[in-house]
């Protein structure tokens, strides 16, 4: 089976932008130096040395204050102190709160969220039991539904903590919970894919936080119980999470729909899905393990070609469906915002160790659309589905708590903005989001550039960044061009440069100086989008990385009435300016023909104004609702095919 795995994987993989019509070609390990580990080839900054200011840089900073630091952290711990579930999940919110807050400090050093996390810590810490036990299940119902999950997410927030403290006390409890998770389960124990909810994805989606206790503690029966779980998942009654990757099985149809979505049956629950592929990637940094690498890049491609919309998410009931090709169908609570983010994760993760931009493209479409979508205007809460036509909710409340999985799940999605604006390779920095951001990288030498952009990117394309030095230096400056900007234009010190290819990186190299200004203008046309499958049903609009949205407050016509672009070949040519104004973020004038009989309109030219999807809904009422793909207005002439 290994020597088969090995071959399906050394097939080439490719990636495609989010409307899946341009591949990007990779290089990959099984080019290279058979069963050498590979690392990272990208690294990200400290945040702390990431400032990002603008429209992005204040939505960061109101889920900081309104979202993360307003969370009570006494009330997530506790369930650990009760201990008394059979079934819910409300050990999982405590890591997620905390995994978000994490990055929260470090991206401000925030005093106050210091002492948050110290006493999030502490009080989890005293509710561990002396066998080393944290969990909110009663002990007659270890390793049923939910426990492995919700000490997944503990392990992970213990791992956080000491990441920021290298607190040894810290260290330790994390080594006691896993000690106590293998005492349970493992070879002559129970079996961990049998345990829990969706054909035990959930349970060993630990997967993750074991392997990185391992990469801590170089304690090799850490490493071991991973290459177990690995091992159960190839098992006949097993997720079969590479076997089925690596040979292309849509991940909506590796298993027969279950009789109950509730239950160890259903195969196709993505966030559980993702979180697995998240552990699998950091087994394959310790192992190098062909196989792992492969079948995470095959399952991310699986996900875009098959699953994921316009807005950069996927799912229905939190499954995949086969979505990509279903968007403009009524679906039931699409894009759950865990899905939002757990793909963020996983695309960043792959990034990382591919340096592949086609995949940045796929996470600016998701950060502005879905994610920053999800979110409430003051930054307070997350929706916990995001639908491509209606209303937004929050949600309901879970567990007998004041909040539920995506809101507790939301800012970690938040807290990504910073995390991949600006990074760095071997050659020198990498800047992958533009906006009014300040970074401090560190180049090859050790010495370091700030590297200063002023831009309201997205609303234009244009971007002005200022180099910062002591004393010049060589080294390179790689700007993403996304796949999407055909005609983009560059300049350095007001020396054009030319041979900037859409969806790759434009690497500059040259003796840097204190004040080199690069200029950099995007192309920002709008363009339209036929949903696939959809035999020219209806179209979308996008801008950039921008969904262009009705919202019914911008428009007294409703939203839902058919329409046409007035250039025959369905695409708008001309830029459109974005306009100010409130409660937008940006909205602009779009010429169409309209297809409303009651008032008349029929066949009549009508600017429509639209919106950026993240503002689109954002009463959180009937106000506003929304609407992304449009119905076409068809005569005869334009009548596709039957």
């Amino acid at each position: 089976m290994k020597r088969i795995l090995i071959i399906l994987f050394v097939v080439p993989l490719f990636f495609y932008n989010c409307s899946g019509d341009k591949k990007v070609n990779e290089k990959t390990p099984a080019d290279e130096k058979a069963n050498e580990v590979f690392p990272p080839r990208v690294f990200p900054l400290d945040l702390s040395r990431i400032k990002i200011g603008g429209y992005i840089g204040h939505k960061v900073d109101l889920c900081i204050q309104n979202s993360v630091k307003a969370r009570d952290e006494q009330t997530l711990i506790e369930p650990f102190r009760q201990r008394n579930e059979t079934w819910m999940w409300q050990s999982e919110f405590w890591g997620k709160w905390f995994l978000g807050a994490a990055k929260a400090y470090e991206y401000t050093g925030d005093p106050a969220l210091k002492k948050k996390l110290d006493a999030a810590v502490d009080g989890l810490l005293a509710a561990q039991s002396d066998d080393g036990y944290i969990g909110n299940y009663a002990d007659d119902a270890h390793l049923k539904n939910w426990d492995i999950w919700g000490r997944k997410y503990c392990l992970l927030g213990l791992l956080a903590y000491y990441d920021i403290t290298k607190s040894k006390k810290t260290l330790e409890a994390a080594k006691r919970l896993a000690d106590h998770l293998l005492s349970e389960v493992g070879p002559g124990k129970v079996n961990i894919i049998k345990t829990g909810n969706y054909r035990g994805m959930a349970s060993s989606s630990v997967l993750e936080p074991i392997v990185l206790l391992y990469v801590r503690t170089h304690e090799k029966r850490y490493l071991d119980f991973a290459k177990y779980i690995v091992t159960q998942w190839e098992t006949p009654e097993g997720p079969q999470l590479i076997t089925k990757a690596l040979i292309k099985e849509p991940v909506a149809k590796r298993f027969p729909p279950p009789k109950s979505w509730w239950s160890w049956e259903n195969g196709q629950k993505a966030y559980e899905m993702m979180s697995c592929y998240d552990g699998l990637l950091e087994l394959y940094k310790v192992t190098g393990e062909l196989t792992y690498f492969g079948a995470v890049r095959r399952v991310v491609q699986n996900i875009i070609d098959t699953e994921i919309t316009i807005i950069g998410s996927g799912s229905s009931v939190e499954c995949w469906y086969g979505g990509k090709s279903r968007q403009t169908e009524p679906a039931k609570h699409m894009h759950e915002t865990c899905v939002t983010q757990t793909w963020m994760k996983l695309l960043y993760k792959l990034y990382m160790i591919s340096g592949n931009s086609a995949l940045m493209d796929q996470l600016e479409v998701t950060a502005y659309n879905a994610m920053l979508g999800a979110m409430t205007a003051d930054g307070s809460s997350f929706a916990k589905y995001s639908p491509l036509v209606g209303r937004r909710h929050i949600g309901e409340m879970q567990c007998g708590m004041d909040l539920n999985c995506c809101i507790a799940n939301g800012p970690r999605g938040i807290m990504m903005f910073p995390r991949f604006a600006v990074m760095k390779d071997t050659a020198g920095p990498l800047i992958n989001f533009y906006g009014m951001i300040k970074a401090n990288a560190e180049l090859p030498s050790g010495n370091t550039v700030k590297i200063s952009q002023k831009s309201d990117y997205p609303k234009s394309g244009d971007a002005a960044i200022t180099i910062s030095l002591k004393q010049p230096e060589n080294f390179t400056i790689s700007l993403r061009i996304p796949d999407w900007s055909v005609h983009s234009s560059l300049a350095v010190n007001g020396e054009k440069i030319n041979d900037i290819n859409p969806g790759q990186y434009l690497r500059i190299k040259r003796l840097w100086k204190n004040g080199d200004r690069i200029q950099l203008k995007l192309d920002m046309r709008i363009r339209s989008v036929i949903e696939p499958g959809d035999h020219n049903r209806h179209i979308a609009l996008m801008r950039g990385p921008i969904v262009l949205t009705r919202d019914r407050r911008l428009n007294s016509l409703d939203v839902d009435v058919a329409v046409t672009t007035v250039n025959k070949n369905e695409t708008v040519t001309d830029s459109v300016a974005a306009e100010e104004q409130a409660p937008f973020w940006m909205t602009f004038k779009i010429p169409f023909l309209l297809g409303d009989y009651l008032e008349g309109n029929y066949g009549k030219a009508k600017e429509i104004y639209f919106c950026d999807y993240s503002s689109a809904g954002n009463s959180w009422d009937k106000r506003s609702r929304y609407r992304v793909w449009l119905p076409l207005l068809l005569d005869p002439a334009r009548r596709p095919a039957q």
